[in-house]
């Protein structure tokens, strides 16, 4: 059926490329459409503009097949496709509500060259009802009807930087559409490009749901993880031997204590839930809870570093502080939304100099933080060194490495009596 179908994705980011790269590997012709003049040469000459395992090789596969290219022209590229993938950011503003900007001019430009036949797919994660209340009234401005003229559906996008490409062509692919047809034929795509199961659910809005649902679920299990962390210091308690001990009940899963929760995903989908509730007149009161304690995990971590700080008898005020990491998660280059960014913030308000090292994020991000870029050994020698992210590098650090006695470690990768037998401060979250 789609033998002959040609593709566009509006958005070639952490999800959009690798999806575009994965289509056309697989015979199908993609065009991609980014707004970003960087990324879309980049693809044209056959590289990842994203640092991502395996995806180079993916995307200079692809180009050299013919099947892929990039465009900045997305009315030029929706006239010449049958199906249009919606892949772009969806952040959350100021006010912590759904910015469907990049939605929505994805899908007015869309309408301006949709034909009856068409497949338009949104993988752009939403709050429940976009696709019926904002999606749809867009597309049918030409005069067309979702589910009739054309179909639509929606098939949130669920991998992980770092393991994306695998994870596209393996997990689960939840689909719901205007109609079944329309489900069915987003289906019939996808199964072009993953071994993994399609749950076909039995509308748009469910689709929509089960993505936020997933998220929310882990960001309110690591607010617990959290919660009880602190609670375990307070009260001299190893809370990750706790923790751990708990996970040995067949019923218990508690997840990892840490300095915050970031990303693209769990850090701001649990709001689009509080918005639509909100709007329903309901209170996401543990939804909300959840994202309170979280959010307050860089002050937290700031108050470990300044009573640290004390112990060892020096002050926060013109202490020189080291961040190890501020991606959001190990050995990937992505800093979205990562709790080292506030972290960075109440140090330098409190008075402290903070220098930071990270192995994958650029020393620009690291500046545009007010980090000061530093090496891992010049970082290893400053007053205290607060470990952020459990990059690989990171775990093969011992006490000589250190050049002072203050080591705050948010991540459960080093061994605390390690440091603790050769006359360290070691403080952490969950760490007494």
């Amino acid at each position: 059926m789609f033998k002959d179908s040609k593709i566009s994705i509006f958005g070639l980011g952490h999800m959009g490329l690798p999806t575009a790269a994965l289509f056309a590997i697989n015979g199908l012709k993609v065009m991609g459409i980014d707004i970003n003049t960087e990324y879309v040469e980049y693809v044209n000459s056959g590289r990842s503009p994203i640092m991502e395992p395996g995806l180079d090789e993916l995307v200079t596969e692809a180009v050299a097949s013919g099947n892929l290219s990039a465009t900045m022209n997305g009315i030029k590229a929706s006239q010449n496709a049958d199906i249009m993938i919606v892949i772009v950011p969806t952040p959350i503003d100021e006010y912590r509500r759904a910015d469907l900007s990049s939605v929505t001019s994805a899908c007015k430009t869309i309408s301006k060259s949709l034909q009856k036949g068409n497949l338009v797919i949104i993988e752009s994660t939403v709050p429940p009802g976009t696709c019926q209340n904002i999606v749809t009234p867009i597309l049918e401005e030409n005069g067309l009807t979702a589910g009739v003229d054309f179909d639509l559906a929606c098939t949130p996008e669920r991998a992980l930087p770092n393991n994306t490409i695998y994870e596209i062509t393996h997990n689960a692919r939840v689909i719901g559409g205007v109609n079944s047809e329309s489900a069915s034929r987003a289906a019939e795509i996808y199964s072009k490009i993953t071994a993994g199961d399609i749950i076909k659910v039995k509308n748009i809005i469910t689709a929509e749901m089960v993505k936020l649902m997933e998220n929310t679920y882990r960001d309110t299990n690591i607010a617990l993880a959290n919660e009880l962390a602190v609670i375990c210091e307070s009260l001299g308690v190893d809370a990750i031997e706790a923790i751990s001990a708990a996970n040995h009940h067949p019923r218990v899963n508690i997840h990892t204590p840490g300095p915050g929760v970031g990303g693209h995903c769990l850090s701001i989908d649990p709001y689009f839930i509080v918005e639509m509730a909100e709007n329903e007149g309901l209170e996401a009161s543990l939804i909300k809870t959840s994202r309170t304690i979280n959010e307050s995990m860089p002050e937290h971590v700031a108050q470990i570093v300044v009573d640290a700080l004390k112990e060892a008898g020096k002050s926060v005020i013109d202490s020189e502080i080291a961040i190890l990491g501020v991606a959001y998660k190990g050995d990937v280059a992505d800093s979205r939304e990562t709790p080292a960014k506030p972290l960075i913030k109440i140090l330098i308000d409190k008075g402290a100099i903070v220098y930071v090292h990270d192995p994958f994020v650029s020393t620009e991000i690291i500046k545009s933080f007010n980090g000061i870029p530093a090496t891992l050994d010049d970082a290893l020698g400053l007053d205290c060194v607060v470990l952020v992210t459990d990059h690989s590098l990171y775990k093969t650090i011992t006490p000589g490495m250190i050049k002072n006695s203050v080591l705050i470690c948010t991540r459960p990768i080093l061994n605390p009596e390690d440091f603790k037998k050769e006359g360290f401060i070691f403080k952490g979250v969950g760490i007494p």
